[in-house]
């Protein structure tokens, strides 16, 4: 199986899922995150190209289009939310466009608040 890509495009988070089953618990977390009212219409659901041999393109990566202030508390408080409901060995990757990441895990996903400022400096411009 080809190595999942977390990548993100200027103006935009990537969250990648690692573990089992990864493009089921993928799709589960856009679901959870539509219900966001302030992320409607900003989600997108990428797959990556089509390997030799595979029938089609395997759903890699969720993107959010940043916009107003406080869309990185918002992101990392829902995957913060919807990791502590996973019974499965899952991490959730985010990725900002200048390519640092972060990565929470279902244990770490019990300290939100650590996470919430984690990701709220990704969805940040990169100071210089």
């Amino acid at each position: 199986m080809p190595e999942q890509r977390t990548t993100a495009s200027r103006g935009e988070l990537a969250l990648a899922v690692h573990g089992t089953e990864a493009e089921q618990h993928l799709r589960l977390l856009y679901d959870w995150l539509t219900l966001e009212d302030d992320l409607r219409g900003r989600l997108r659901l990428r797959s990556r190209p089509v390997a030799e041999g595979e029938m089609g393109g395997v759903l890699d990566v969720l993107t959010v289009a940043l916009g107003a202030g406080g869309t990185g508390a918002l992101i990392a408080r829902s995957v913060s939310t919807w990791l502590s409901q996973r019974r499965a060995d899952i991490t959730v990757t985010v990725k900002a466009p200048d390519g640092r990441e972060v990565s929470i895990d279902v244990k770490r996903s019990q300290d939100p608040l650590a996470i919430i400022r984690e990701v709220e400096r990704l969805a940040a411009p990169p100071q210089e």
